[in-house]
C-alpha cells in the first residue's frame, strides 16, 4: 500500500529546507514516537530508505519458549522410525 506525498521546499535568503511529511496513518502504523531519531539511506535515485535505530518490538513475533532443564536430552531415547508400513506404488501406463 502506498501513501503519495509531495516533497516541499522552503527557500530562505541564506538557506533552503526540504520536507517530506508522513501521513498520520503511516506514522501510527509504524508506531513512531515524537522526537524519535531516524536515519535516511539513499539506496538509489528511486529508493530512499528510512532506518529506525530503536524500533519497537514486533507484536507478531513469537518469543521462543523457555526449555526446562529435563528437556535437554529429548529424543535420545526415541526409537528409530519404522519403514515396514511403507509400500511401493505401482503406476499404470497411460494410454
Amino acid at each position: 500500500m502506498g501513501f503519495p506525498t509531495k516533497v516541499q521546499l522552503i527557500k530562505r535568503a541564506a538557506s533552503e529546507q526540504w520536507y517530506i511529511n508522513f501521513p498520520s496513518a503511516l506514522a501510527q502504523a509504524m508506531e513512531f514516537s515524537r522526537g524519535e531519531t531516524v536515519e535516511w539511506i539513499v539506496e538509489n535515485k528511486a529508493l530512499l530508505a528510512l532506518h529506525r535505530r530503536d524500533p519497537p518490538p514486533s507484536a507478531l513475533k513469537k518469543t521462543p519458549p523457555v526449555s526446562s532443564p529435563s528437556s535437554s536430552t529429548s529424543g535420545t531415547n526415541a526409537s528409530p522410525p519404522s519403514h515396514s508400513a511403507v509400500s511401493p506404488i505401482t503406476r499404470k501406463p497411460s494410454r
